[in-house]
């Protein structure tokens, strides 16, 4: 007897459902252990960085509270010696490259500029130092040590600085300008603070010095902040 289309078609299904089973439960014979072993891994592995991921926030909080402390008894112009020993040690790059910079503050204020160089050169020579640290390592070392520098030395270690763009453009531009005078470069320094009190992200007050001496070496600087005068109406 002659299949109806209606019964073909579900014949059909019926043996597509059939073949579809089979290929299921071969693939499955073959590589479910496989695939269960990827799905245990792959569960596994989350459940590690999710792990690893709050170990980071709780030592990150740890080195956060210890670093407080540290900067709390800072505040008597102290530093608690075994609490910075353990950041050094424990804090990791960031925290440690404070506390190094913390420990020097306290030495550059107590008028123990030896002590604080020293402090300033750790950091700069730190391999794990953060580049932002190791700039304003750099950048208070020369400050403290400028009048007994060599000019061309100042120059030197203040050149990756003393660019237009970086952050620390304004102070270690003048300290380098005022080396170069000291060096007997009046052009030189003319030429660096008229750049300067034309720099708009140069701190005002340095700008107001840099086009001042600027005037003074005979390289007169328009005041950048000035306000342009109003036309008259018509």
């Amino acid at each position: 007897m002659a299949l109806t289309p209606y019964q073909t078609d579900a014949l059909l299904r019926e043996v597509d459902d059939a073949v579809r089973q089979d290929d299921l439960a071969s693939f499955w014979s073959r590589y479910g252990r496989a695939v269960a072993a990827a799905v245990v891994l792959a569960l596994a592995a989350y459940g590690g960085w999710l792990l690893w991921q709050n170990h980071q926030t709780n030592v990150a909080q740890a080195n956060s509270e210890e670093f407080a402390k540290l900067l709390k008894s800072a505040e008597a112009a102290k530093l608690d010696q075994p609490l910075y020993d353990k950041i050094v040690a424990e804090g990791g790059a960031g925290y440690k490259g404070q506390a190094e910079m913390l420990k020097a503050a306290l030495a550059a204020g107590k008028n123990d500029t030896k002590g604080a160089i020293a402090a300033y050169d750790a950091v700069i020579a730190d391999p794990d130092a953060l580049p932002p640290v190791k700039d304003a390592a750099t950048m208070r070392k020369v400050a403290l040590a400028f009048d007994s520098m060599p000019p061309d030395q100042v120059i030197a270690t203040l050149k990756p600085l003393a660019v237009p763009e970086n952050s620390w453009f304004g102070s270690a531009g003048e300290l380098t300008a005022i080396a170069h005078l000291k060096a007997g470069r009046r052009d030189q320094a003319a030429a660096l603070f008229a750049n300067l009190a034309r720099d708009t992200q140069v701190p005002e007050t340095i700008r107001l010095r840099a086009g001042q001496m600027a005037s003074m070496l005979g390289s007169p600087v328009a005041d950048a902040t000035a306000t342009p005068a109003t036309p008259a109406a018509q």
